[in-house]
């Protein structure tokens, strides 16, 4: 009798090592045949780029900060003077008091 049925799979732990070793040194090889031992990639290298992507994140994070504090900044900037003008206009109003270049209201309408 045998335990292994028509469906059962193959676990990777029943391949023998030297196999394995030996399939992951054949495509080391052809990996540097292919693209050459300059483009190879290693863990160096693979290490660096990972440096490289994660300072280019950081530099595109605040460049966006930047961009956000500007633009509320200039937000904050108009509306303070668009409320400034308001707040005027209307203690001119409520105060009954003449503004320079406007005549004051008469008490009999």
């Amino acid at each position: 009798m045998s335990s292994t049925g028509p469906g059962s799979t193959i676990d990777l732990t029943s391949i023998p090592r030297a196999v394995a070793s030996v399939a992951i040194g054949v495509v080391h090889s052809v990996e540097r045949a292919v693209v050459g031992d300059a483009r190879a990639s290693t863990a160096r290298g693979n290490a660096w780029a990972a440096i490289c992507a994660d300072r280019d994140r950081a530099h595109q994070r605040d460049e966006v900060r930047a961009m956000v504090a500007a633009l509320t900044a200039s937000r904050t900037a108009a509306a303070g003077r668009t409320s400034g003008a308001a707040r005027t206009a209307a203690a001119g109003r409520t105060s009954g008091a003449a503004t320079p270049g406007s005549r004051a209201a008469s008490p009999v309408s």
